[in-house]
This record gives C-alpha cells, structure tokens and sequence, in this order.
C-alpha cells in the first residue's frame, strides 16, 4: 500500500501524491502514455 508517496529525479517531480493499494493475489496492468511514470511506480514499489 502506498499513500501519499513522491518521487523526485532533482528538481523533477516524477509521482505526486500516489495512493495506491493492492490486495494479496489480486491482478493489476499499468498503462499509459510514455513518461506517464509507469516504470518509476513498479521500481518505487519495489524499493
């Protein structure tokens, strides 16, 4: 579960506020755009 997480590169703000839970064995897609943060979301939840 993530509430309220930011993630800066500098001065950029790449996530803003994220809130975001998923239960145990459930499914989740990401999509969007390029440079939407996909990547930085999946690497940020994985520390």
């Amino acid at each position: 579960e993530f509430k309220k997480v930011n993630k800066f590169y500098g001065d950029y703000h790449a996530l803003k506020d994220i809130n975001l839970s998923i239960d145990e064995g459930e499914v989740v897609s990401i999509i969007g755009p390029s440079g939407a943060g996909k990547s930085t979301l999946i690497r940020t939840m994985n520390g």
